[in-house]
This record gives C-alpha cells, structure tokens and sequence, in this order.
C-alpha cells in the first residue's frame, strides 16, 4: 500500500502545472471560462431568453442577465427534473442535489451536470489532495481506506431517471472503481436513508480496517467517533486507527471543533485540510496547513462574481468581477455554473485575505448573522471569540446558536441570547458568558459600540442545554447527517425558541 500510496502522490503532484496556470492568471483563467459557459449554453432555454449567442462580454452579461437566487431557478430547474432537455444547461441532467429549503421549500435541488460532476465536484478534491501531497506533513491518503460520511440518494418520483441526494452521495454513487477500493463504509451502507441505522452499521464495520482519512462536517464525525469508542472500549480514535493522519473537513468552521479532534486524535503527524464544497460547487481549498485562506479554484466550471455588503439590500445590487476585488471587504458569491446556474447568489458570505493567490476566508451566511442593531455580527466573528474564549477558560463548545432579544417597551434594551452545548463545561457559566461577550467586543467593532454603557445592548444572555440536544433537534426536523448543519445566528428568533421550547418538551 506504501508503494499506492507513494505513486498517486506523484500523481497529484504532477497536476501542479494546471494548478499554477490559474493561480498565476486568475483573471484570463476566469474570463475564458466565462466564454466558454456562454458559449456552451447558448442554445439553451435559459441562454436564448437572455441571447447568450450575442453577449461577448462580462460586462454585457451583467446588465442583461439579473442575479438571481433558487426562487428565479426553480421553474427551469422543475423541467429538468422532468427530464426536459436543454433548458438551464446543455442535454438531459440525470442527478439534482439536494440542499437547504428557502423560505418556500422545505429543500432545494441543485443540478449537477456530467460537466459540473466531472470538471468541479470531482476536479476540486484532485487539486485538493494535489495540495496535499504537496505541502503537507507525509500523507498517507492511499495507504489505507478513507472514511466519509454522505447522504442518501433517491429516484425523483415523478421522473425516477432523476436523482435526488446530497451532492456526497452523488460523488460516492459515481466513485471510479480505483477510488471506491479505498472507501469505507460500503456502498449500501453510505447510502441508507436513516441515519442513526447508517452510524451504527458504519461504526460496526470500520473498526477493524485501516482507516488512514476521513472526511466531512465535524459535527457528524464527532458523533461517529464516540460511536466507535462506546463500541471497543478505546480511549482515543489512534487506539482504533494507529495510522490515522488526514482530515478533510469543510461545511462549517473548523475552530470550535479543533480541540475535541485533537483530543480524540492525539498525533503531531494529524493533517487537517479545509475544504470549501457546497451542492453548487467545490469552490476553494487550503492550500498550506500554515495559510489561514482557503485557495479559490478558478478553472473548475464556476465563474465567480462578488458583491459588496453595502448592496445587499438593493433592489439591483451591483456585483463586481475577481478582478475588481478588495482585501478585507466581506461580499456576498454570486455563482455561474457548469449545471446551468446563472449569476447565482448561494448565500455565502467571503472576504479576501489574498490576491496573491486569491484566497478567501468563509465569514458566514447572507441570512445567518446577526444585525438586529447594527452590529453586523457574523457567524467568523462569533466562532473566534468562542475559540478565545474556551482557550482561557479551559473548556469546549460542542454546538451553538444564537439570536437577537428585541427592545421591549420604552426603555428596553436589546441584546443577544445564546443556546450553548458544552462537551466541557467551564467552572461558572456567569465567567463564560462575560469573557464571551468582552471577546465579541474586541473582535467586532460595531458590536463593541452598540454594548458601550449598556446603551443599546445589554450583555448577552446564555442557555446551556444538555450535550446532543442541538442535533436531537435536528434530527426531529428530519435534518440528521449529510451536509445538514445547525444554524449558528439567525436575526429572528425562531430557531432559538424552537430549540429551547423543543429541550423543554424532552426534559417533560
């Protein structure tokens, strides 16, 4: 297995050359692929109603085409999930990924192209393990198997051609044979539906292998782990794993999970690899373990547009190319795919630390921040000064949430409440509370000058809940494992009150 391992590395390595190409020209990278979608998809429904065949320009395809979100999608999206051919994307889309719902859906189903499968859901991982057998510490990857948690698949009723799942069990389903001889659990196993039958029969059937790496969001992955360890009695995952070296992780930040892993997995030699992949696309990735960013990737069939905070809330907000980028400003992704998404807005939230390669870090979500007062708290803000804050006190979040507390009446102040699960306590949730809030202070200045004297916001307000509850309700809403996440900040107070009504009713 050394020697596999040792010849995929060279491999990756030697996909360098096309990694430098974008990385050195970013802005030719990006302007040819904005060429070729067009051109691709001018006999398209969608590239006819817009008359694709006559825009030679980005900036003619940005006054004739609107940004747009799932909502204005959604129509021609519904045909191809009939099978309707050429309607957002060239011939017949047979696999459609299933995501977060809107305000209208309870989920939404993004296509995915043979092109968008090939060229950046499969593309975006070889540049990222490229990275990787590049710059990190003596990977391992290809001298064991690699465990990954995914969703389930399932034929779309009206038109069973069509496939509905999380976009990581599409890319399980369509594993070439070379790579699927390294991945665990079974096929049958990754793909049931039931996802407290799926961690079980996955536990039981990997403790005896060679898992070398593993991937996916943190949260299911801790609660997979001490799955295993109630099941053999280990301490610690090397006791289970002794040759365990990567993680691939991505979905959510990485911050307050860090110390919980590296106490499961207690190794110097432990890699852990940030990756930026959504059911739209597979954006980024990190390219060092030293960089801070994650590496955009800008030849994988996305072509990328950015708006500015300040026009959020336009009725037609301007969106600006890769070229015309700020450091330190926090946009909003508009997205044009290779699946026939155009000037899309996913609701991500990105700021550039770097042109030099581009690099971006995740700031969190056009709908998941908190600016009830003008404080403009996002979700980069609260995960850091959670981090600050567990580092002094000597204690580990598992979950959070949190949401504003409205003015009520005439001298009523607002504020911020919190539902917090620890998988370490601190010695006073009083200590906890105000060392958070000083440590949201000194990283947000808005936050700051809405909390002086107490003027406008009081001092947050924390409920801790028992350790799981945040995913028992998650998973009572059928939103257990896949990519499902916990929202971190919401500005109205819904998931909050359903949470903490739903912990009353359990402790009932």
């Amino acid at each position: 297995m050394k020697l596999v391992n040792s010849a995929v590395g060279y491999y990756f390595r030697s996909r360098q050359t096309r990694i430098d190409n974008y990385l050195n020209y970013p802005i030719e990278t990006q302007e040819k692929l904005f060429k070729d979608l067009i051109h691709k998809a001018k006999d398209t429904a969608w590239g006819k109603s817009y008359d694709y065949a006559s825009i030679k320009d980005i900036k003619t395809f940005a006054e004739r085409v609107p940004i747009g979100d799932y909502e204005s999608h959604k129509p021609f999206i519904k045909q191809m999930m009939h099978g309707e051919p050429d309607i957002l994307w060239p011939g017949i889309t047979q696999w459609f990924s299933k995501s977060s719902g809107t305000t209208s859906d309870k989920s939404k189903f993004i296509p995915v192209s043979e092109e968008n499968l090939e060229d950046c859901h499969k593309t975006g991982p070889r540049d990222t393990l490229s990275f990787l057998f590049l710059n990190y510490k003596n990977p391992t990857m290809f001298s064991g198997e690699y465990l990954g948690l995914v969703g389930s698949l399932n034929p779309f009723e009206p038109h069973p051609e069509s496939q509905c799942g999380d976009v990581s069990a599409i890319m399980v389903k369509t594993l070439p044979s070379f790579y699927r001889m390294f991945y665990l659990p079974s096929l049958d196993i990754a793909l049931l539906p039931e996802w407290e039958n799926k961690l079980q029969k996955t536990a039981e059937q990997v403790i005896h292998r060679n898992v070398v790496s593993f991937g996916g969001v943190p949260t299911w992955n801790l609660v997979l782990f001490r799955k295993i360890l109630e099941i053999t009695g280990k301490k610690n995952m090397l006791e289970v794993w002794p040759n365990l070296n990567v993680y691939l992780h991505g979905g959510v930040s990485f911050k307050p999970y860090r110390k919980q892993f590296e106490e499961l997995i207690p190794s110097d030699s432990m890699n852990y690899l940030e990756v930026y992949n959504a059911s739209e696309g597979y954006f980024a990735s990190q390219m060092r373990p030293t960089d801070e960013g994650l590496t955009l990737m800008l030849d994988n069939g996305i072509f990328y547009e950015f708006i500015p905070m300040e026009e959020w809330d336009k009725d037609n907000p301007k969106a600006i190319s890769l070229a015309e980028v700020e450091l330190d400003k926090v946009y909003s992704m508009i997205i044009s795919t290779n699946a026939g998404l155009w000037r899309y807005q996913c609701g991500d939230t990105v700021k550039f630390i770097s042109k030099t390669p581009h690099q971006i870090i995740i700031t969190g979500r056009t709908k998941h921040f908190i600016n009830a007062f003008g404080e403009e708290l996002m979700v980069a803000n609260t995960d850091k000064a959670l981090e600050m804050t567990c580092e002094t006190l000597n204690c580990v979040v598992e979950e959070y949430t949190a949401a504003p507390i409205f003015f009520e009446g005439i001298k009523g102040k607002g504020g911020h409440e919190w539902i917090v699960e620890f998988s370490k306590e601190p010695a006073s949730y009083e200590d906890f509370a105000d060392l958070l809030d000083e440590n949201l202070q000194k990283i947000n200045s808005d936050y700051e000058a809405k909390r002086y004297k107490d003027i406008a916001l009081e001092r947050l307000k924390i409920n801790v809940v028992p350790k799981g509850a945040l995913l028992n309700w998650m998973s009572s809403r059928g939103k257990a494992g896949g990519q499902n996440k916990i929202p971190r900040l919401s500005n109205e107070r819904k998931h909050l009150e359903a949470i903490l009504n739903f912990c009353k009713d359990t402790v009932k």
